[in-house]
């Protein structure tokens, strides 16, 4: 059983969910190319992202490796992080009063037997409607610049978010219950 664990990202909320689980891990940042292929679905794409990740980081070390990519998906369109402030602006005001899926691609990779464990999860949230002011003072703030969607549910963005239908963590970018689950099936130490 491989007890070696790695989280392949630099996010600061993926690395403190998965610190408060009690596992003792790596961090080894994995950057790839986010962008969706023509056709591709929302789903496909966080999960061929995640499993892109994790192969990057298994070039580095070995072990049980975590990759996660989270996207949103409103209309027939997948949104990622915001460019920068005027995008973050434009995907905002696209959320604003409306229901959309928080699709997140989870890979747990062994590299001692070259197997995935993936799941895709989806929660639905459903934002106010804000007002061109608060878009921009939220934006303002520099919160939404490295967040799928450009809201962050754990810090200010919370304030916007009228309903939540599925799993907070998986909001927040790392689904703890999937995770659990994944990690389970690699053979690795329960978290519960």
């Amino acid at each position: 059983m491989n007890t070696h664990i790695i989280l392949a990202s630099s996010s600061p909320r993926k690395n403190s969910l998965l610190t408060e689980t009690g596992l003792k891990f790596k961090t080894v940042p994995s950057n790839v190319d986010e962008k969706a292929k023509i056709s591709e679905s929302a789903e496909d794409f966080a999960l061929r992202t995640a499993k892109e990740k994790a192969l990057k980081a298994s070039l580095k070390e070995k072990g049980i490796i975590i990759a996660a990519d989270t996207v949103i998906k409103i209309d027939s369109s997948i949104i990622g992080k915001p460019k920068d402030g005027k995008d973050a602006v434009r995907i905002l005001s696209r959320l604003s009063g409306r229901k959309h899926a928080v699709i997140t691609g989870l890979a747990v990779y062994d590299t001692s037997t070259k197997r995935f464990y993936t799941k895709c999860v989806r929660t639905y949230v459903t934002m106010d409607t804000l007002s061109p002011e608060q878009i921009k003072s939220y934006v303002r703030t520099g919160e939404p610049l490295d967040k799928a969607g450009g809201y962050a549910i754990q810090g200010k963005g919370k304030f916007f978010i009228r309903k939540i239908d599925g799993c907070y963590f998986n909001v927040v970018g790392l689904p703890l219950n999937a995770l659990s689950k994944l990690l389970n099936k690699a053979g690795c130490k329960k978290l519960f």
